[in-house]
């Protein structure tokens, strides 16, 4: 893999220069790999689920590899997103089979090495791509750290907390919460598409922007703690204090 090319090399910072990583590109490229792996594993709580994103990340790769005109990823991608949406209506609730960890750590392995191998060496904005574009897995993965590590639990403990946990809790059906999941990777996917297009300043306000919804998402949701509400807690304070000045 290593001597094939497939790691992070450098990157080209967005004023002027490059960044390096020498000996550290092996490293970061395996952590990557890791943690792309066992995100994929970690959003497989739903039938369906790790399936359905996963085809969706598939098809946004496959996407932006053809713009690049990189015909090795565009096949793979191709053929692996074949795969997993005829695999899919085999899998989506009621499921009929299951890929278990042997399928689900087989995707993110895969896709944690096609979103490397369009974006080996490549600037510090479009190094973002490939997080936004697995931007589900990866933020139901630091999300279930952090939440864990604010309740002094082991990290490796599984909980009932992650992201489809807590829709389900909302009153959501199975059906309902895949497919809003799948409409929430679609938006992750989406906003790749939109920042590779963007200028330097286009692609900071867009990622402020989608930071500040994923941090709405996170606090209506509870997914590290139903105390942390930071943002309602302020906007509630500004609506008491507008209702007091009208009395």
């Amino acid at each position: 893999m290593f001597w094939g090319g497939i790691n992070i090399t450098f990157i080209n910072l967005p004023f002027g220069g490059e960044w390096y990583f020498g000996y550290l590109a092996i490293p970061l490229t395996i952590v990557w790999i890791v943690a792309i792996t066992n995100a994929i594993n970690l959003i497989d709580g739903l039938d369906g689920l790790a399936a359905g994103v996963s085809t969706i990340a598939l098809l946004t790769i496959m996407g932006m590899a053809f713009v690049m005109g990189d015909p090795l990823v565009i096949m793979i991608t191709a053929v692996l997103a074949a795969a997993t949406l005829g695999f899919l209506p085999y899998n989506f609730y009621p499921a009929k089979i299951f890929m278990g960890d042997t399928g689900a750590l087989f995707l993110g392995f895969v896709i944690a090495i096609l979103s490397l191998m369009g974006f080996k060496n490549v600037t510090f904005i479009s190094l973002i791509v490939p997080v936004l574009i697995l931007g589900v897995p990866i933020f139901d993965t630091i999300l279930a750290i952090i939440r864990r590590i604010v309740h002094r639990t082991p990290i490796a403990m599984a909980d009932k907390s992650h992201l489809h946990h807590s829709l389900m809790k909302l009153g959501f059906t199975h059906r309902q919460t895949v497919i809003l999941i799948y409409a929430i990777s679609a938006l992750f996917s989406l906003f790749a598409l939109i920042f590779t297009m963007s200028t330097f300043w286009g692609s900071f306000l867009l990622i402020l922007v989608l930071l500040v919804i994923v941090e709405f998402f996170v606090e209506v949701l509870g997914l590290v703690s139903q105390n942390y509400r930071p943002i309602m807690r302020l906007l509630r304070l500004e609506r008491i204090e507008r209702e007091e000045e009208q009395e």
